[in-house]
């Protein structure tokens, strides 16, 4: 008898303390949301600043792209000044030709 007395005065016991840890429980969730909430502005500002990143990033390509572009125009330019160049050259050297022709009938 004693002996199944002293067992439900246990059980007792452990219920008492098992409702005192239920409410540490929640006084630890509180801590958990204020962690959560740190934690969401860590991320939400990792994310700026990875946003921050990719812009200047993407600003340094379109730059490189830019000069690439600008290179490829002036070597366009600069190509097609030669080729005029050229055929200038070619025209005079016709025309000298044709001096030279004329020449010959005068003397003959």
């Amino acid at each position: 008898m004693r002996n199944i007395l002293k067992k439900k005065k246990k059980k007792k016991k452990k219920k008492k303390k098992k409702k005192k840890k239920k409410k540490k429980k929640k006084k630890k969730k509180k801590k958990k949301k204020k962690k959560k909430k740190k934690k969401k502005k860590k991320k939400e500002e990792k994310k700026e600043e990875k946003k921050e990143e990719k812009k200047k990033e993407m600003k340094k390509e379109k730059k490189k792209e830019k000069k690439k572009e600008k290179k490829k125009e002036k070597k366009k330019k600069n190509k097609k000044e030669k080729e005029k160049k050229k055929k200038k050259k070619k025209k005079k050297k016709k025309k000298k030709k044709k001096k030279k022709k004329k020449k010959k009938k005068k003397k003959q």
